[in-house]
């Protein structure tokens, strides 16, 4: 009888980061009353905010001799440069190009988070077998999303990004 063939185990890290930011929820695809129906309060002119949290979850197999996925220090790092200093403080509707023609719900934040780390990730981490699994926001201790990170040669990476720019171009 063969062996077995021996797989190192998987781990995953989650580790969770405060942001604030303000947004409103409008489209001009939808008439002034239309965007007050769909979304309520959330379409106030002068925008609303939100203390959110961010949980990034990582997935592999341990560094051997660090017995660790990634350096911890080096992972805050990476999300405060790619991430929390593009959002923290600002409104998402006015700071973030991807918001100027798509609605800046918590969904479209996740993916666009998890779609901005997952670009960088190899820039940072290189060949680490650590990857970027998901991320979840939470708007409110009720409101929860969560996106699987796409990696960047996938075709759902590519039609993300044909989404993003179609919906860009046709505002």
């Amino acid at each position: 009888m063969p062996a077995a063939e021996s797989h190192p185990p998987q781990v995953r890290l989650g580790r969770r980061y405060r942001f604030s930011a303000a947004h409103r929820l409008h489209t001009d695809l939808l008439s002034p009353e239309r965007n007050r129906e769909v979304f309520g309060k959330c379409n106030n002119p002068y925008g609303h905010g939100h203390d959110y949290v961010m949980e990034v979850v990582l997935a592999g197999t341990l560094d051997p001799a660090a017995g660790r996925l990634v350096p911890l220090d080096m992972l805050d790092h990476f999300i405060r440069r790619v991430w929390l200093d593009q959002v923290d403080r600002r409104n998402l509707n006015l700071d973030l190009a991807e918001f100027a023609a798509l609605v800046p719900t918590t969904e479209n934040l996740a993916l666009v988070a998890a779609r901005r780390l997952a670009e960088a990730w190899p820039h940072w981490f290189g060949s680490r077998p650590a990857k970027l699994e998901k991320v979840r926001i939470w708007e409110t201790p009720n409101n929860i999303f969560e996106v699987f990170a796409p990696s960047p040669d996938t075709q759902e990476f590519k039609r993300n990004e044909i989404v993003i720019q179609s919906r860009r171009q046709s505002s």
